[in-house]
């Protein structure tokens, strides 16, 4: 397992994502615990670009329960199609929303959030199996650069899903 993150100092985004993505590949090989894998991507993308909160919300039940995540106290749990994180549960696509107070029937777990990507994860079987939810305190911060990047990182997590229910 890589121990250390190697970030460039630079404002493009997509560059940074492009570095982080094999790092996170190599961070998560090997290691079989999925909450060890959740907590460590959650914690090299949060390192990596320092979002106001970065985590995952796994479906247990129908609804989301909070995973491992970086940042302050979350909403334990989320309904389906209920706020950013239920929306992209129950439609199965990435949201993008560049002010969540503008987004209908928005959760409101921590006030300084402003912008949103959340990005469905897929189980072997096709199923939403969670999110992976980065909030930003800054407005329209969070764009399709930042879709497109947490969306490879996503792919490393299910492949890695597939490979434990292999």
């Amino acid at each position: 397992m890589a121990e250390t993150l190697i970030v460039s100092q630079t404002a493009d985004r997509a560059a940074v994502y492009r570095e982080i993505v094999p790092q996170i590949a190599a961070i998560i090989d090997g290691e079989r615990d999925t909450v060890a894998n959740l907590a460590n991507i959650a914690a090299a993308i949060k390192q990596a670009f320092g979002y106001f909160w970065v985590g995952f919300y796994v479906v247990k039940g129908g609804e989301l329960v909070v995973g491992p995540f970086q940042g302050p106290i979350a909403c334990s749990r989320i309904a389906y199609g209920r706020g950013v994180c239920g929306a992209a549960y129950s439609s199965r696509e990435v949201q993008i929303v560049p002010d969540v107070d503008k987004f209908p029937g928005h959760i409101a777990c921590a006030s300084e959030s402003r912008s949103e990507v959340v990005v469905p994860i897929f189980s072997p079987t096709g199923e939403v199996w969670g999110v992976l939810d980065v909030d930003s305190d800054k407005l329209d911060y969070l764009n399709e650069k930042d879709a497109a990047g947490l969306q490879a990182i996503v792919r490393i997590l299910e492949k890695k899903l597939s490979e434990e229910t292999a």
